[in-house]
């Protein structure tokens, strides 16, 4: 315990502590919100890039000359956010891009989903995932052409109950020791051409500024 003179001697220096202390944390807190200002911008534009960059390998170069990754809608999917990116031409709709995410064996998947006016499957790329390196890794389009299965389907191409992997019925091949991985990619473009087809008149409705 500290004893009442030891007290009466470090009373006076109490304001001044209490004063470096609040120095202190003003001075990080300045110093916090300079490198905020500083690094947001250069994020912003990473984001920017890298988004631009995904929706223009689903998208036929032509199909556009509005800036997709600015044209954007917010809507859920059971829940799970996504993101549409609409495609125009001569301020006509033509195509959309869905960025989402699916739960993979390892976590979560992100991937964009180009889907034509035609309701047809323009391109599947996988943004993000840990799957298991040498097994759930072919879902990229850099370690395999799997997702490129998906160019060119629709709703009705394979029937409903066929979209799916082998192992469940359906026509898209799985990989050897880890299915989880691509029932779940199938899943998911199949619920984004669900989506599309009760949403994409009402995206197509809304014209960004």
């Amino acid at each position: 315990m500290i004893g009442h003179q030891t007290l009466e001697r470090l009373r006076p220096t109490i304001p001044f502590q209490a004063s470096m202390l609040a120095l202190t944390v003003m001075l990080a807190s300045a110093a916090l919100s300079v490198a905020d200002r500083a690094t947001r911008q250069p994020i912003a534009d990473a984001v920017a890039r890298d988004t631009r960059a995904s929706l223009a390998q689903v998208l036929p170069p032509d199909s556009f000359d509005n800036d997709p990754a600015a044209d954007v809608l917010d809507t859920s999917d059971g829940g799970m956010p996504v993101t549409v990116h609409v495609a125009r031409k001569s301020g006509v709709p033509t195509a959309v891009v869905l960025a989402t995410s699916t739960r993979g064996y390892a976590g979560e998947i992100g991937l964009v989903v180009g889907i034509s006016r035609e309701q047809r499957v323009l391109g599947v790329r996988v943004t993000r995932h840990s799957e298991t390196p040498g097994l759930g890794d072919k879902i990229e389009i850099a370690k395999s052409d799997w997702v490129a299965s998906f160019a060119g389907r629709h709703l009705s191409d394979p029937e409903t109950a066929k979209w799916a992997v082998r192992k469940d019925g359906g026509v898209f091949d799985q990989f050897a020791g880890a299915t989880i991985t691509p029932r779940a990619v199938v899943a998911a473009v199949k619920r984004c051409l669900v989506l599309y087809r009760s949403e994409h008149e009402q995206w197509f409705s809304v014209r960004k500024p």
